[in-house]
């Protein structure tokens, strides 16, 4: 390999085992203190990857997250936390991990080992020109990842990726890269601390900033939320009370009657 693997160095920290708790939740939150400015080094990278997204969700397109372990499961909450907040369809934003849904909760072995199976899996969702798939892997190396942006790049389908180690296969092979090193790990290899904090600021700053382009976001309100519990409905009648000037109970009816915050405003002559 040409590259330098450094979320697989040894940590900086040495003895662990001999550390109060106090020195090792500082230690952690110091490591943890470098992830933020990692990520900001990458701004560039993700505002390109977010430019040539919008327009294709916009045109009907859809975005995929693919990743294995970890970075799979990163993907998945990102992309199954978007119809709660936005109001978008389940089949908009897609996380697919490899192994399938049993490898949320448990490790399937081997699967990310197959550098064939992301394509199958993406294919079922058929796959459109308008299309976009972003790979998830800290180490960059991961077959299931590498394999499903090689076959999506044969196919005309736009790819980026989030690692976290330079010049990595994964790196060379998507389109729109976004690399946010953040060094060794606190525990040797152990990629679910800094580098899934890192996967899951970027995966944060690309839905969130996509969402509010296609238009899901007013003010700094999440206007299309579903409300689906009580929390929510109260969080939807305060938006409406804030941007109508309507009682809390008038505000509430108006919510109940049009079943969305951005109806409810609408229906007011607001928007």
């Amino acid at each position: 390999m040409d590259f330098r693997k450094i979320t697989e160095e040894n940590s900086n920290h040495e003895h662990l085992e001999h550390k109060s708790v106090l020195e090792l939740l500082t230690a952690i939150n110091n490591e943890d203190k470098t992830v933020a400015l990692a990520v900001e080094k990458q701004i560039p990278a993700i505002e390109s990857l977010v430019h040539v997204t919008a327009p294709k969700m916009k045109a009907g397109g859809r975005l995929f997250y693919i990743g294995a372990g970890t970075s799979g499961r990163l993907g998945i909450l990102d992309a199954s936390e978007c119809p709660p907040t936005f109001g978008v369809a389940f089949d908009k934003v897609i996380g697919l991990i490899a192994g399938g849904d049993t490898a949320i909760r448990k490790a399937v072995e081997n699967a990310e080992d197959d550098s064939s199976q992301a394509i199958i899996d993406l294919q079922q969702w058929k796959l459109t020109i308008n299309d976009i798939v972003i790979g998830i892997a800290a180490s960059g190396t991961t077959p299931y990842v590498i394999g499903g942006l090689e076959a999506c790049n044969a196919l005309g389908i736009t790819t980026g990726c989030i690692t976290c180690n330079e010049n990595s296969p994964l790196h060379k092979v998507a389109q729109y890269p976004i690399v946010p090193v953040v060094g060794p790990e606190f525990i040797t290899g152990s990629s679910r601390m800094k580098a899934g904090t890192a996967q899951k600021m970027v995966l944060n700053m690309i839905s969130t900033t996509l969402m509010i382009q296609l238009g899901h976001v007013k003010g700094n309100k999440m206007v299309d939320m579903q409300l689906s519990n009580d929390k929510l409905v109260d969080r939807g009648t305060r938006m409406i009370m804030d941007a109508t000037g309507l009682s809390y109970d008038n505000a509430f009816n108006l919510l109940k009657t049009h079943g969305s915050v951005r109806a409810a405003v609408d229906h007011f002559g607001i928007c």
